[in-house]
């Protein structure tokens, strides 16, 4: 199981496997798709879809966070993005979305350099609130000590602390750290913490009290992290790793279970399913959701590591548009490429393997079949 192969004389690693390399396996039993049960909840929050839009300026605006939620998911706001450094943001997406690629990052750095106010984050959340939604909001770590009061000040349902990589013990020798139980203990709101890409990452991540994990690590379209910093989480792998750390703390806790969110390479409806075949109680989605018709980028998609001012670790690319976000959520889809009607194909995935519901779903067999373009 946890085999380690030779690299060379000086060094062995572990085998870990991405979407691609894995393939989902019809059983015994089938059921009919409208049979099939794709609802869950965290803490005192029920959601009929399990799709977390993720906190990114090219996927979520107040207005698709208010769509989000009445189409049955969640929306994240980014409370660091142009929505709350900005009055009116909507000349820096258009002029964003017409530059040349090379003046893409400079841009970014540029635009992202303005200070957050946080009179417009109360005015973002509210905007959510208004709507009779679940309001979730995000910030950094770096940024959470200075915000978080004006978060939960705007009525914030689901706090949301996300970052590439998101540890339980940071270590620093010129700033304090975010103290992430004693923050978390002393919150009146259910907090989901990550990414984190390791079975320990988030076993210490669940020790702080969270609700949720997001595991994951820099393996969106958008990223960059591999070639610049030489750090990835093959997804598979990476959820199936965070699975089990929820399994364990379980049987710790006597009892406290810890949702799993997969963040990250989830482009199309086939990586969904399989994030859930290896144990992800529902997904972030950046990219798939980023094609959709209301979508702020207007057809491009960047992430926070894309504005960083020293070390970019991401880029502004092109994914196109799609369709209107209802039918990429739920169709009727166009193609066949995976792009569109995403909860279509989950149910129609679990209806295929015989599952009733996403905890049945996560027990399915996997087995290792990588596709001819993965070798």
């Amino acid at each position: 199981m946890n085999e380690l192969y030779e690299i060379g004389r000086s060094k062995l690693g572990r085998r870990a496997y991405s979407f691609d390399d894995i393939a989902i396996v019809p059983d015994r039993r089938t059921r009919d798709p409208q049979d099939v049960s794709i609802s869950w909840s965290i803490d005192a929050y029920q959601f009929d879809i399990p799709v977390v839009a993720a906190p990114m300026d090219s996927v979520v605006s107040p207005e698709v966070a208010i769509q989000m939620g009445r189409m049955g998911g969640l929306g994240v706001l980014d409370l660091e993005g142009l929505w709350t450094r900005y009055e009116d943001p909507e000349p820096i997406f258009d002029e964003l979305a017409s530059i040349d690629p090379e003046e893409a990052t400079p841009f970014l750095q540029r635009v992202y350099a303005e200070p957050i106010h946080a009179e417009l984050i109360t005015q973002r959340l509210a905007q959510v609130r208004a709507a009779g939604v679940t309001v979730a909001g995000a910030l950094s770590p770096q940024r959470t000590q200075e915000f978080y009061q004006t978060v939960l000040d705007a009525g914030v349902d689901l706090f949301v602390i996300r970052g590439t990589t998101v540890s339980a013990e940071h270590v620093s020798k010129t700033v304090e750290p975010l103290n992430l139980k004693k923050f978390i203990y002393e919150l009146d709101v259910p907090v989901i913490v990550g990414g984190a890409a390791s079975y320990m990452a988030a076993m210490h991540l669940m020790r702080t009290g969270a609700a949720g994990i997001l595991a994951g690590f820099g393996g969106g379209a958008a990223s960059t992290s591999r070639k610049t910093v030489g750090i990835h989480a093959p997804m598979a792998t990476c959820i199936a790793d965070v699975a089990a750390a929820r399994r364990d703390y379980l049987d710790e806790s006597g009892g406290r279970y810890v949702h799993v969110i997969a963040d990250g390479s989830l482009g199309t409806s086939g990586d969904i399913v399989k994030a859930i075949a290896c144990g992800a109680d529902a997904v972030m989605l950046g990219t798939a959701l980023a094609r959709a018709t209301e979508a702020p980028g207007r057809g491009w998609h960047w992430g926070a590591e894309a504005k960083h001012a020293e070390l970019p670790r991401g880029a502004r690319v092109q994914v196109g548009t799609v369709a209107p976000l209802e039918r990429v959520l739920f169709g009727p889809a166009a193609n066949a490429d995976g792009t569109s009607n995403l909860m279509g194909a989950l149910r129609k995935s679990m209806a295929t393997t015989g599952y009733s519901d996403l905890k049945e779903f996560q027990r399915i067999e996997v087995v290792i079949a990588p596709y001819p373009s993965a070798q």
